[in-house]
């Protein structure tokens, strides 16, 4: 499961390819409203996929929100990204009934096969692999989602599988 969740680096970042111009009706959506840090937050991570450091500045400079107040927020739920994600995001359920199912095999067999570590994103964007606590599918367990699809009854070979499927789909483009 994903223990560190900014990486040093990251936080040192100030510049990113993002048009910051496209946030601006989100601050002045938010900007006045009391308690829409979180809704803020939301808008602008749907925007982009990810909050980069210069958005955050972006909204340090036009709200009343302080950096470590918007970044401690942003740490603190799981909801938000700070760095950019892959097209695909692949969510492995870690909860009891997969990993009673042997649900880290199946994860080390996905990161070996993309190439990144739990957390990471494919060098060429197209994947993030991700453990989440639970999915919610106890009896398909063990579960994948990616996307809107849920991929249960897993084994080393059909996960595989089904993000082999994916790239081809995708190469077909």
């Amino acid at each position: 499961m994903r223990i560190q969740r900014i990486a040093p680096e990251l936080l040192a970042t100030t510049s990113d390819d993002v048009d910051l111009s496209l946030i601006e009706p989100i601050i002045k959506e938010f900007k006045s409203k009391k308690g829409s840090l979180i809704p803020m937050l939301q808008s602008v991570q749907s925007l982009y996929g990810y909050i980069s450091r210069s958005a955050f500045e972006k909204m340090e400079h036009e709200t009343n929100y302080s950096l470590s107040e918007m970044y401690g927020v942003a740490t603190f739920y799981a909801q938000f990204r700070l760095q950019p994600v892959g097209k695909h995001i692949v969510k492995v359920c870690h909860g009891t009934a997969c990993h009673v199912q042997n649900v880290s095999a199946i994860s080390e067999t996905l990161a070996d096969e993309l190439k990144i570590k739990d957390g990471e994103t494919t060098e060429d964007g197209l994947f993030t692999l991700e453990s989440v606590a639970c999915l919610g599918c106890c009896s398909l367990a063990p579960v994948m989602m990616i996307g809107d699809d849920t991929f249960g009854k897993l084994t080393r070979k059909s996960a595989v599988r089904v993000v082999r499927n994916i790239k081809r789909a995708e190469k077909a483009k």
